[in-house]
């Protein structure tokens, strides 16, 4: 067991003459299940292939991609664990002084948009092999979308790459069958059938029961086609019900996406994280101090991946699906124990979750076999009458998990869904939360106290949140404990005027909070919130949507969640006046900001400061006179004779 080979090197000390594939990643190599290229090379590893990692290369030079010489099979490429953009730049599009993903977290060690542009860099050098891309920013790009950061509308990756196919999603199924297919000697042109992949062509006569979207040209010229488009591809998420979907492009170039694959069965997410990660980074990496984002996860567990929440801002519906997976009991438990024997261990599980952590099984026994529901979500508006709601197996877990030796506490630092958490009947597990798996603050994400934007959002109203922080409270309280709710609050989401984003903040007035950090909203790709911010329509009712664009908007919104903040003073005092609130100026108790003083007190003070001074002056002045005067009378008053 070991590392995999990342140089000539390697492949002589393990006598390898030619790799299979060759996986080019834009993160450092770190092989660890948390990410995605650990999982992808390990799993086609299990299953015979030998597997070499081109960790970032030079993409401006193009030997960069020939350190391990030409594959057998193809070439696969990944940007990482983010989308390439999002890890370059805040939501500011100003970039980032560092990445968590690269060793010494240096920046900027991999090229924007790295998918595509490694696709390029592959194609000039080996202009007829194989390239298969996936990965988050693969999936999330894989048809047309809406790219933030160019502030217009995009080709699918497939396309700008010259890859030859996308494998979206999570890609372990998807990926041992392009193999097998590769090394059985089908040409890469004709591997069109797989569940989870993308591919291009100019024949349709071999597709049935498909879906037309919009073309890449009407979606162009008409921004709610997009929206259409994008209503399609969401309600074709599932691998029971989805279709496939067709996107034409000029040319007579047509995108297809074959429906998603599978969800995989606990046994197969089992053989998944048994099989043999080294769990770190590579030690090349050493002499720069290591690869940061390895701290996060090196004593998290993975229960579960998809999730049913249904965000709109969240893109998991497109990449993991809504139907849950789980591994088993055994198999986390078995992994806990790997991770107690590290050397570095202090006792403490950082976490044990996902995406979601408290959701241990599908929403419902339908999903199984039938698939998700197209025109419903399991907990939007409302939790659905079929939902199953149970915490029973989580907690089984969770003790489990404690009663390990040399564990002294298990942490959950994954999002806790508070709605789901309210409709379970037995409190045990909110119970247990409380008392021992909280770190003195449990994070969760209300996102916005405005009903009208939480709706926009996907999330629920205001007052099924109020109704969890009492709850927490009280639990607190009855068993002693001070511990505290950090709250997540958005801004500028669509759905949120100045109106709203006031009305968030004198919540937060009301509860004396005052947040240490607030996310912008950031429009990343293929989430339905980005739709709405690109074309200003809710995708799924076809309604119009306001959306706050203006940087300067922006900053307002943002400022007024932090409005105790003396440099959002400014800011907040314009919002104010913009949105007709400025009875939320001055110093009643209600008041957000209190007027700005000058440095002898407000201007009206200053003012009458000045004319009282005046006439002061004026009095004095007069006063000197009438003794200077007096004097001149005394002296040159006639003597007595």
């Amino acid at each position: 067991m070991g590392f995999l080979p990342v140089s000539r090197e390697d492949l002589r000390e393990a006598g390898i003459e030619q790799l299979d594939f060759v996986y080019v990643i834009g993160d450092a190599y770190v092989d660890h299940p948390s990410f995605g290229h650990a999982i992808i090379s390990r799993v086609l590893e299990a299953h015979g292939y030998r597997v070499g990692i081109i960790s970032q290369p030079d993409w401006k030079n193009d030997e960069s991609i020939t350190i391990l010489g030409r594959p057998k099979l193809g070439f696969l490429i990944s940007a990482g664990n983010m989308d390439s953009m999002v890890n370059h730049y805040f939501v500011s599009k100003k970039h980032r002084p560092s990445d968590a993903y690269t060793p010494g977290g240096e920046a900027y060690k991999r090229p924007d948009h790295a998918t595509a542009v490694y696709g390029n860099l592959i194609r000039r050098t080996y202009r007829d092999i194989p390239i298969i891309i996936g990965g988050i920013e693969a999936s999330l790009r894989r048809m047309a979308h809406y790219d933030y950061w160019s502030d217009k509308l995009k080709r699918s990756i497939l396309l700008d790459s010259q890859a030859d196919l996308i494998s979206y999603g999570m890609g372990e199924k998807s990926i041992v069958e392009i193999a097998d297919a590769l090394a059985g000697g089908i040409d890469i042109k004709d591997l069109t059938f797989i569940p989870g992949t993308v591919y291009k062509t100019k024949d349709l006569s071999g597709i049935y029961d498909s879906i037309m979207l919009p073309s890449f040209d009407e979606m162009t010229s008409q921004s709610r086609r997009y929206a259409d488009s994008f209503a399609l591809q969401y309600s074709n998420t599932d691998p029971y019900t989805g279709k496939t979907l067709v996107e034409p492009y000029p040319g007579g170039v047509y995108v297809v996406q074959n429906p998603p694959q599978k969800p995989l069965t606990t046994e197969e997410m089992d053989e998944i994280y048994a099989l043999p990660f080294m769990r770190t980074y590579h030690p090349s990496y050493e002499e720069k101090g290591g690869v940061p984002a390895i701290s996060e996860i090196r004593f998290s567990l993975t229960s579960n991946r998809g999730c049913y929440g249904g965000c709109n801002f969240c893109a998991l519906t497109f990449h993991q699906g809504r139907t849950v997976q789980v591994r088993s009991h055994d198999s986390i438990l078995a992994e806990a124990k790997e991770l107690i024997k590290d050397a570095d261990f202090k006792g403490y599980i950082h976490d044990v979750g996902g995406p979601t952590a408290n959701f241990r099984h599908p929403s419902c026994e339908k999903q199984l076999t039938m698939g998700v529901c197209k025109n419903r979500q399991c907990l939007f508006p409302k939790p659905c009458p079929n939902l199953k709601v149970t915490h029973a197996d989580y907690l089984e877990l969770l003790r489990k998990l404690r009663a390990l030796p040399g564990v002294k506490k298990v942490f959950i630092r994954s999002g806790i869904r508070f709605d789901y958490l309210l409709a379970d009947k037995d409190t045990a597990f909110f119970g247990e939360l409380v008392e021992h798996h909280v770190s003195g603050q449990l994070k969760v994400a209300p996102e916005h106290i405005s009903d009208a934007v939480l709706s926009k959002m996907g999330k629920p109203g205001k007052s099924v949140y109020e109704q969890f922080v009492r709850k927490y409270d009280k639990i607190n309280k009855e068993l002693g404990k001070k511990q505290f709710l950090v709250p997540y609050f958005m801004s500028s989401h669509p759905g949120s005027t100045l109106k709203e984003a006031v009305e968030l903040a004198e919540y937060l007035r009301d509860t004396g909070y005052m947040p240490e950090q607030v996310q912008d909203f950031y429009p990343t790709p293929s989430t339905v919130s980005t739709v709405m911010y690109y074309t200003g329509i809710d995708p799924r009712n076809g309604k119009k949507v306001y959306v706050c664009r203006n940087p300067h908007e922006k900053a307002m919104q943002r400022a007024l969640i932090q409005y105790r903040n003396p440099n959002n003073y400014e800011l907040v005092k314009e919002a104010l006046q913009k949105a007709g609130r400025e009875d939320l100026i001055g110093f009643d108790k209600k008041c957000l900001i209190r007027p700005r003083k000058t440095a002898f007190g407000n201007a009206a003070q200053a003012k009458k400061r000045d004319q009282k001074k005046q006439e002061t002056k004026g009095r004095e002045q007069g006063r000197q006179k009438k003794t200077k005067n007096r004097t001149i009378r005394k002296v040159h008053k006639p003597k007595d004779r």
